[in-house]
This record gives C-alpha cells, sequence and structure tokens, in this order.
C-alpha cells in the first residue's frame, strides 16, 4: 500500500507538503524518494480523478508541493490532540474551484494540506445508466450522482488526522478504478465540489464554508473547452447535457446553498482579496490549533517511576554484555559494529517471537508417537521497520520467520517545532489482521516509535498487537511508549537511565546508522533522527 497519492491537475485526493525550492532539504527528504519530475505543470486529464502513478507537483514561486504523510497529530500521551481545519469550497461547474484551492494552497505555505475533490466519489454507474451517460442523458449533476455516505466518513476520517482511502474514479467507463488510493488527514483539508453544501452531515465537518461565483456564460465557455479538449465530446452533447443538466442543477441545487456560505468569492481565482482574507483567517486557526512538543516535560514526566511491565529486556548475560561491551566502543570497527549488532539483534527477534500467541498443536513423530508442540495462533506475522536503521534488523526477522511481510515507514523531527513527521510509508495490504514487529535500533525519546504506532492503529492494526524491539533504549523512551499504548509489548536488549540534554541516550551507542552504514553523523544528529533511506 504506497500512500503517495498522484497530482492530476488539481483534482485529486492527496496530501501535499511543502519543501523550500532549491535548499534540496535534507537527505533524507521525501524529494530523494520520489522519481524527478518536470519543472512543468502539464495540461490537466479529467479522464480519471486521479493520476494513477505520475509523481504529484504543484510548483509556486517559492516552493514546490510534493505528496507526503502525516503530521502527529497526538500529544505526549499518544491522545488525538487537534483535528483538522476544513474548508469546504462550493459553486457551480466550472466556476474556479480548482483554481481558488490552489491560490489558498500557494498564500498558506504551510505543510500538510490535502485536497479533496467530490469528483472521487460519484456512484458506480449500472448498465444501463452507462448507457445514458454516452448518449449525455445521464445527470451527473444531481446530488444521487455522489456517494454522500463514503464522502462523509472519509472526510470525518480524514479530519481525525486517520488514514484513508479514496476511489479513482474513471469517466470513461463510469466507474471506480480497482487500486483506490491512501491518505491522511492534514493542517489544512480543502474539499471542494459542486454539492459540497448539499449534505447537512458534510456542512457539520466544515469549518469555514466558501462559495465561488462565476458568471453562467464564463462558466459554459469553460466547461465547453474542457470537454472538448480533454473528455473527447462533441460541441452538440456538451451543450445538450449543460443546457438539460447543469443549468437546472445548479439553479436548484447549487446557487440557492450559497447562502450558507461564509465568505463568497466572486471572479474565482482571480479574487487576490478574497483570497488573503482566507488565508489570514486560516493562519489565525492554525496557531490557535498549534501543537508544540514539549520533549523537557516528557523527559521528567516519568521520572522515579519504575519500569513498565509491557517491558522485557534480554537477560544480561556474559554473552550479551560482552556484545554491548564491543558495539558501545567507539573504537570498534565498522565490520565488527555490524557483526556483533546482527548477533544481538538475532537473539533480540527471537525473543520478540516468544511473545506472539500460540496454540497447542500435536503432530506425529517419524517413530509413530504423537508429539504436544505449539504454533503460532494468528493469521500472518508482518515487520515494520522505521527507517533508516530499523531496515537493519529485517534480515534477522527473515531468518527466523519464513514468509514474513515487511512494510517500512519514515520518520523525520521537524526541525522548527520538534514534532515527528511521516515522510514515507509502505505497508502491506491487509495489514490490520496482523500481529506487528515494529522495528527501529535505537529509541531515546520514544517520539518516532510513538508516531509509527499511531500510523499502525491508524491503518487498525490493534495496539496488543504490536511487538516494539529496538536493540537499545532510554529509560524515556520506554515510559513515553507504554504511558501512550500500554497494550503495546516492548522488547529490548537494554535499556540505558539517561539522555543528554539533546535528548541523545546516555552512555548510548551513538549514531547507531552511521556507524551501521558508514556514514558520517552531522553536528546536531539525534538518535531518533533518519538522515536518509538506506536505498
Amino acid at each position: 500500500m504506497n500512500t503517495i497519492p498522484a497530482y492530476s491537475g488539481a483534482r485529486i485526493s492527496g496530501c501535499w507538503t511543502l519543501i523550500p525550492d532549491g535548499s534540496g532539504g535534507s537527505e533524507g527528504s521525501l524529494d530523494r524518494l520520489l522519481p524527478s519530475v518536470s519543472l512543468g505543470l502539464s495540461p490537466r486529464k479529467r479522464t480519471t480523478s486521479q493520476c494513477k502513478s505520475e509523481p504529484p507537483l504543484l510548483l509556486t514561486s517559492k516552493r514546490t508541493i510534493y505528496t507526503a504523510g502525516r503530521p502527529p497529530w497526538y500529544n505526549e500521551h499518544g491522545t488525538q490532540s487537534k483535528e483538522a481545519f476544513v474548508i469546504g469550497l462550493c459553486g457551480g461547474s466550472a466556476s474556479g474551484k480548482t483554481t481558488v484551492a490552489r491560490k489558498i494552497i500557494e498564500a498558506l505555505d504551510v505543510p500538510w494540506v490535502v485536497l479533496l475533490s467530490m469528483d472521487s466519489f460519484y456512484k458506480v454507474l449500472s448498465p444501463e445508466e452507462q448507457l445514458l451517460a454516452a448518449r449525455n442523458d445521464y445527470n451527473f449533476d444531481h446530488p444521487d450522482a455522489f456517494d454522500f455516505d463514503l464522502l462523509t466518513h472519509t472526510l470525518r476520517k480524514l479530519k481525525q488526522g486517520k488514514s484513508v482511502k479514496i476511489p479513482v474514479y474513471d469517466f470513461t467507463t463510469h466507474g471506480r478504478q480497482k487500486e483506490w488510493k491512501t491518505v491522511y488527514g492534514a493542517s489544512v483539508i480543502i474539499f471542494e465540489g459542486i454539492m459540497s453544501f448539499a449534505d447537512k452531515a458534510l456542512l457539520q465537518l466544515l469549518d469555514m464554508k466558501i462559495f465561488v461565483e462565476t458568471d453562467s456564460d464564463i462558466r459554459l465557455v469553460r466547461r465547453l473547452r474542457r470537454d472538448i479538449t480533454e473528455r473527447g465530446r462533441d460541441i452538440e452533447g456538451v451543450i445538450k447535457q449543460y443546457n438539460k443538466f447543469v443549468k437546472p442543477a445548479f439553479e436548484q441545487y447549487i446557487e440557492p446553498t450559497m447562502r450558507l456560505a461564509d465568505l463568497v468569492v466572486p471572479r474565482g481565482g482571480g479574487n487576490m482579496v478574497a483570497i488573503d482574507l482566507i488565508v489570514q483567517h486560516v493562519h489565525s486557526q492554525l496557531e490557535e490549533r498549534k501543537l508544540r512538543w514539549d520533549m523537557a516535560a516528557l523527559a521528567s514526566a516519568h521520572q522515579a517511576q519504575p519500569l513498565p511491565q509491557t517491558l522485557s529486556v534480554l537477560e544480561s548475560t556474559p554473552q550479551v554484555r560482552g556484545m554491548h561491551t564491543i558495539i558501545r566502543n567507539k573504537e570498534t570497527s565498522r565490520d565488527e559494529f555490524i557483526f556483533y549488532s546482527k548477533r544481538l539483534m538475532r537473539l533480540l527477534i527471537e525473543r520478540a517471537l516468544s511473545f506472539l500467541p500460540s496454540q497447542v498443536h500435536i503432530v506425529q513423530t517419524p517413530q509413530g508417537e504423537d508429539y504436544e508442540g505449539r504454533s503460532f495462533h494468528g493469521k500472518r506475522i508482518t515487520g515494520v521497520s522505521i527507517l533508516r536503521a530499523g531496515e537493519t534488523m529485517e534480515p534477522a526477522l527473515r531468518a527466523v520467520c519464513k514468509d514474513v511481510r515487511i512494510g517500512k515507514i519514515l520518520i523525520q523531527t521537524n526541525q522548527d517545532t520538534g514534532e515527528p513527521e511521516l515522510h514515507y510509508l509502505r505497508l502491506p495490504k491487509d495489514i490490520s489482521e496482523d500481529h506487528v514487529i515494529l522495528m527501529d535500533c535505537t529509541v531515546s525519546t520514544g517520539a518516532a516509535a510513538m508516531m509509527a504506532v499511531r500510523v499502525l492503529l491508524d491503518h487498525d492494526v490493534q495496539e496488543d498487537k504490536i511487538l516494539l524491539v529496538s536493540l537499545l533504549m532510554a529509560e524515556m523512551g520506554v515510559h513515553s511508549v507504554a504511558y501512550a499504548f500500554p497494550q503495546v509489548k516492548i522488547i529490548t536488549t537494554a535499556v540505558d537511565k539517561k539522555v543528554n540534554d539533546v535528548f541523545h541516550i546516555i552512555p548510548g551507542i551513538g549514531n547507531f546508522g552511521d556507524r551501521y552504514f558508514g556514514t558520517d553523523a552531522p553536528p546536531d544528529w539525534s538518535d531518533e533522527d533518519l538522515d536518509e533511506p538506506s536505498y
């Protein structure tokens, strides 16, 4: 499952994050995970509600907007902290809603913006309805043409910051494509469509309602140009559909909802005064909802508390202690560091597997006798590595779990806010039914681990089916994860008592990823910072 939806003009369901042009970003920034893209916007083609595989881009004068994942959406206790600010854009067909949405996104200049289009939520047509559509006799501008139940459910989950699957509607077949897109909610969600204000449940989810008003003649000209050049329709068919369905629907269902709007924008995307007012209001709302991670408070919250019962530490045998001595020694060569780290990882994974549910399993031996043994009692086991260091634990898991499925998560800390942010995610399908072994080599504050657990919960993985495994953890990280997610089992080979002022584990192991991959640590490295994925 890929949570990087594609960009198709502006009418997509996607999640965009802003990266300054020319900066190149950090080595692990999203632009390194995406294929290179052209700097020009190609003409928008409306055969489907989304592009299927092209990388997303929206170029502004200041920034390039790429698809990304998910802001934290929770506080240090693991509970819901805030909801997204949802802007509803309504207006007639070809009124310029998409242009206004893009102008708002450009002017907002904030990360984590989702644009959700009603076009993705047309109902699947029956064979009889498809014949009507082919003759331009099906009314796509009627409320009954939309799946409002799915739309309301999707927008509500997005507002809560959870992951959702967005249908990809094909306007040529008038059906949904097999592959749906997975996206997250964001700081701001812009929801646009001709019937955005037509449903009471939808209206309750909108924090700001904007109606885009454009002269009917201009809308007709735009629709003619779009349907003829982009959908291959003839002028007679377009005019027939407009007079029979589009114009009456606007007068009956769309125009009357203008009274529900908080703001009416005449002339669409060219009205920069209105757009500036919208942006100022959204900025003020975001400032009120702002969440800052207080690492100092997190560090002191559990001082002098006993370690949680959900923690299991590998027995400190002379062998384990000896391997820790080697990998903690700053003079250890990279080859030895890798060798003994891998030995510890194997022991750690074997220990973690002992906490999976099992059941009695009787088999017959070659001697014809019954043997009462045990077997795994569950559907599947999936390993999820927190890139990049967590990826080094995958071979140990594969070595002891035949046919295990692997997922990957890339989390980086926002240097301005201190918040962990999801930048890349690839999870196997139907992971909600699995027992998940979440792998990271070091956990100091617990921020990245908490984010990763939250992401798994967003994908409906049960909390008591998540096992967090790490070579080395700080007490602070153990307490943070256990307090936020008391049903998650935590398994490690050692727990160090302290973190320093910049939240490095003390005595620690150094930057595991740099020591393992042979890269130089930046001056301000953190145990949980991920400089770049290893692929």
